[in-house]
């Protein structure tokens, strides 16, 4: 045997030296945008920062290059006033019983919440108890069954039951949500009460000494806070010594509580005695940020009204502690690659037949501080109300390892999944469902602000065949949020191809197939967002 055959036998052997061949354009071109939105220059993409303006004239920079017209009322960026707000103060609450006033302590009984869009909030009135505060007709649950919370303060438990979906665990698990539910039945405030479960996790008077951490959130054009539930907010936690008092005098016992949630059985219900008086004072300051927009316009008359979206967050966490003398997070997998994709996916659509339906190319500010870009934009689209038919997410395939197969974050929920179960096909790869329910990265990304909007929406995410599940967790583990998400990360970027052409032929498919995209019938999400197809 030569020596060249033997070479060449090493060479096809060892993936270092094969990483090392050169890249084909269409993987160089994925590579430059992540090299530069990931680099040091950048210092991390913080929302609302001159690094993370950058990153935006890059992206629209770029758009313009490839041909997109500006999505954004004529141009590339729509503002978004980024809220970061606090407890101004520790309050004071007031529990009367009897003609007598029962102390409330702060820090031992409760820990008052801001509430954004009342920064000078007050309420009175009596207590309901409501269980979880729960109502999932799937389930066949509804925990204000014979409650009327008209006019009062609900009291809730932290968390969900056991045994529900996990999407829809996580999607309970938010305080908003419940609080959202109370509101619509003419609750004026709500309580969130610790359990057990929540008491393991960080108890009420463990929280209380960093009770006025920042929150962050978006402010409307009329310079209002949002708030999920304004006219019935989430006003503070209650520890359980305080649910003790809430419950005195009740034919509900605060230990008959506690115990059917340790035992998994039904919680009692029912009005509490006394009147409350609530109050949790605000401090806010905004700062602008934005998105970016860009638009390829549908070619069908009929169609060109309707609008899909391809979105992925252009934010990373910025500059932080340093790790081994390094402060620059720089967000490489997360989310650069994302923009990329929205990027070389854009490139590839206007170099060919123009879709049918318009495709908005939105990259988001603000994911890392909670989603609030994409629930800014699912607010107020740069399109008209209504037309957004559909969102296909990007946002953190983790691409250093052989594609096996991939995962679909809300897939099995609209008509979506079984087109990007085609379009994975036809690059060799499978879908299959999500390996860590228990993360609820369903609700983490920002496909789930357009849920909540009623739209159809899916993120794709990579797999866990192959070594996909071992790759993943290292990089949750080492590099997840930290300085070495970097560009010099073993990108695969054969694999980082293939999730582009998913991608493409996705959104390809939802922009020129004759059916609208639709939510599957029955859909727990489409039916409690009103979307198009659920019931």
């Amino acid at each position: 045997m030569t020596l060249r055959p033997l070479l060449a036998l090493f060479l096809l052997a060892s993936p270092v030296l094969a990483q090392q061949a050169p890249l084909t354009p269409e993987q160089a071109a994925l590579k430059a945008h992540v090299q530069f939105l990931a680099s040091d220059a950048l210092r991390g993409r913080e929302a609302g920062t001159r690094d993370f303006d950058v990153a935006a004239e890059y992206v629209a920079a770029r758009m313009l290059a490839m041909g997109l017209k500006p999505g954004a009322n004529g141009g590339w960026f729509q503002q978004v006033k980024l809220v970061t707000y606090r407890p101004a103060e520790k309050a004071a609450w007031t529990l009367m019983r009897g003609g007598k006033s029962v102390a409330l302590a702060f820090g031992k009984d409760f820990v008052n919440e801001p509430v954004a869009s009342r920064p000078d909030f007050r309420a009175e009135g009596e207590v309901v108890f409501a269980g979880y505060g729960i109502v999932y007709p799937d389930g066949q649950r509804d925990d204000y069954k014979g409650l009327d919370v008209r006019g009062k303060i609900v009291a809730i438990l932290a968390g969900a039951p056991k045994g529900l979906p996990s999407d829809v665990t996580a999607h309970f698990g938010d305080d908003g949500q419940k609080a959202r539910l109370a509101a619509a039945r003419g609750a004026k405030a709500v309580l969130v009460i610790e359990t057990m479960a929540r008491r393991r996790e960080m108890t009420v008077e463990g929280f209380a000494p960093y009770f006025a951490y920042p929150r962050t959130g978006w402010a409307g054009p009329d310079g209002v806070a949002n708030d999920v539930s304004p006219d019935a907010p989430m006003v503070g936690q209650v520890s359980q010594a305080g649910a003790a008092k809430l419950f005195e005098g009740a034919r509900i016992r605060w230990a008959d509580v506690l115990a059917a949630e340790t035992r998994g059985r039904r919680i009692p219900t029912g009005p509490l005695v006394g009147t409350l008086g609530v109050a949790t004072k605000t401090r806010l300051s905004t700062r602008e940020s934005r998105n970016v927009v860009g638009m390829i316009e549908g070619s069908d008359p009929a169609l060109k009204s309707q609008a899909v979206v391809l979105s992925a967050h252009l934010d990373h966490v910025g500059v932080g502690e340093p790790v081994k003398g390094d402060t620059i997070y720089n967000g490489a997998m997360d989310n650069a690659i994302g923009v990329s994709m929205l990027l070389e996916i854009a490139k590839a659509i206007e170099q060919g037949k123009r879709p049918r339906r318009t495709l908005l190319f939105v990259a988001l500010t603000a994911e890392e501080k909670g989603l609030i870009g994409s629930d800014y934009f699912a607010h107020f689209p740069t399109v008209p109300k209504g037309t957004i038919v559909a969102d296909v997410n990007f946002d953190m395939p983790i691409l250093t390892y052989p594609l096996v197969d991939l995962v679909v974050l809300g897939g099995e929920r609209s008509s979506i999944g079984t087109v990007v179960t085609a379009a994975a096909r036809a690059e060799g790869l499978g879908v299959v469902p999500d390996p860590a329910p228990e993360e609820m990265f369903f609700v983490r990304s920002d496909h789930y602000s357009f849920v909540q909007a009623g739209i159809p929406s899916v993120s794709i995410d990579t797999g866990p065949g192959g070594t996909g599940a071992a790759v993943a967790r290292k990089f949750l583990d080492e590099n997840y949020h930290k300085p070495s998400d970097q560009i010099d990360l073993p990108f695969d970027w054969n694999s980082a191809v293939k999730y582009k052409h998913v991608g493409l032929a996705t959104v390809q498919a939802l922009a020129n197939g004759d059916a609208q995209p639709s939510w599957n019938k029955g859909d727990f999400f489409g039916i409690l967002f009103s979307g198009t197809g659920a019931r």
